[in-house]
Parts: structure tokens; sequence; C-alpha cells
């Protein structure tokens, strides 16, 4: 990165200009970010102590608390940072690291989102295979796989990123660097082999999509077939959960970057970005222990548990 095309440091876009409300901004992104740590905090601990959640769908689910641990790390401190010091830099290596691992964490979480519900399908559609399907090697495989190559490909598009000349300046319309924002300063036709390659990601995002959708659509028409109330208790309870999740996931992500440039605006885009990097990884562990009652007796026990020892 010569110093000629690329700039040292970016300006990110700020909460707020006065200081009380940067200090309010503050005092927000702390909680948020305190209860994220605590809720996927509580998962993780509650999954690897509870012999009786070791389980593919526990499994995957401790896989999520981690992904989503790292997409709020990514983004939140650094935005609180520069709220407490009053600054809006950030370097072009720190930068690039934020382009790095929120590509990397978020694209992990879309495909885990995929296999969980591909777990459900096979629990709820095929139960006496899934025993043989979603063994443990199997688990750990497909998770293995999805965090090697979506790593890969987010080493792709950040180094494909960064090797364009950019002349619009260094200042980002969001409050942490993406790819859409640096692709804005570009200043050569470089910058439609990156669109292309997000193209041709969006494509393979939506053929998962609509893999999510037939699945869901097979769930509940297995689940409408269960003649016990129980059975669909115990059907919904694991699946509603994972639905929310995806839905928030899916639906935020998508209007942040399909929505018509009519509606673009410095504040919407902020709102829009927190909704889909800062909002799911604090509310996640509310939305799986509210309806799985196993998750919960394992969370109550480690709490109570804890004080007890106090």
């Amino acid at each position: 990165m010569s110093n000629s095309s690329f700039p040292n440091e970016f300006l990110l876009l700020p909460f707020a200009d006065t200081r009380e409300l940067q200090l309010l901004h503050f005092a927000l992104f702390l909680g948020i970010y305190l209860a994220a740590l605590l809720g996927n905090g509580l998962i993780l601990t509650a999954i690897a102590c509870d012999h009786r959640l070791h389980t593919p769908m526990y499994f995957f689910l401790l896989n999520l608390a981690l992904l989503d641990l790292g997409t709020i790390t990514t983004t939140v401190p650094k935005a609180m940072a520069n709220s407490l010091w009053d600054t809006r830099a950030i370097s072009s290596y720190g930068c690039a690291a934020q382009i790095l691992f929120i590509f990397f964490f978020i694209s992990a979480e879309f495909f885990l989102l995929i296999i969980m519900a591909y777990d459900r399908y096979v629990a709820i559609c095929q139960p006496l295979h899934y025993g043989t399907i979603m063994d443990s090697r199997t688990c750990v495989n497909v998770a293995a796989a999805t965090w090697g190559s979506t790593f890969l490909y987010a080493v792709l598009h950040t180094a494909n990123t960064f090797s364009l000349p950019l002349c619009q300046g260094n200042a980002l319309d969001q409050f942490f660097c993406e790819v859409p924002q640096i692709l804005k300063l570009s200043c050569s036709d470089a910058y439609l082999r990156e669109v292309g390659l997000l193209v041709v990601s969006a494509c393979l995002a939506f053929g998962c999509f609509v893999f999510l959708v037939v699945s869901y659509v097979q769930i509940f028409r297995a689940v409408l077939r269960i003649p016990s109330q129980q059975g669909w208790h115990k059907a919904f309870s694991t699946c509603l959960p994972h639905l929310a999740v995806v839905s928030l996931f899916i639906s935020t992500g998508l209007f942040a970057y399909l929505k018509p440039p009519s509606v673009s605006s410095s504040s919407l885009n902020l709102l829009l970005a927190v909704l889909y990097s800062v909002v799911p990884p604090a509310v996640n562990p509310l939305i799986y222990s509210m309806r799985n009652k196993e998750l919960k007796d394992a969370v109550c026990k480690l709490v109570t548990g804890y004080f007890q020892n106090q």
C-alpha cells in the first residue's frame, strides 16, 4: 500500500457531534458489548460443561456464539474508543483488519445458520438416520470447513479491495470499515473486479437461502404430521429460535446492502449497520435460551452453582 494511492488512515462516521452524545453512545455500546460477552460466554460455558448438551445442535450453537463474539468485537470496541477519545481515525491496517474479520465472521455465521437448518431438517424429517448423518466427526469436519473456507474468502475480498487505488479522500460513511465504503473511494475501473466477486457471492448466498427455505418447508410439513402436542412443542422449541435468528440476520443484512439509493442517508446507514452487526450478537443468546428448556436449565445451573461457591 503506497502513500500515493492509498491513505495511511481512514475517517469513520461519528455517531454524534456533541461531547455529551458521544459519551452516551459510548455507554450504550458498552452495555450492549458487555451483554453480548455475558450472554454468549454463558452459552459457551454451559455447552462445554454440561454433557447433556454435547449434541450436534449445541455444538453448532457453540460455534455460533464464538462467531457472534468475533463479530461484535471487530466493530464495537473501536467505535467505543473513538467516541470516548473524540476521534474518527482508524489506521489503514486497522481498517484492513476490520474488513477481513467482519467478512470472515458474518460469512461464517451465514453458512453456519444454513448448516444448523440442515441439522434441524435431519433431526425432524429423518430422525432414524440422524445419528448416522450428523455424527461427531461429520459435525467437526463441517464446522472446520466453514471456518477455513470463509476465512480464505475474507482474505480474498480484503486483498482485492486494498489493491485498488483510491483518490476520493479517506472519509467513510460508516462507523466501521466495510468493502462498499472503500469501493466508493476508488478512482479506477479496477473496482469492478471486486463488484464481480460480490455479485458471485450474492448468488451463492441466494442459493443457500433457497436451500434454507426449502428445509424449513419440509420441517414444518413434518412437524404438522406429529400427532402429539408435546412433539409439536419440542420441535418448535428448537426450530423457532433458529428461524428468528436467521430472519433477523438476513433481513437486516439484505436491507443494508440492497436498499435503493434514494433512501440512503448517513443516519440510516448507521442504524442498519448496528442492526446487522451489533444487535444479533447481543440478542441471539436470549433468543436461543428463551424457548430451549435444556439450554435454559444448563445456564441456570451454571449461574446458581457459581453463586453457591462464592
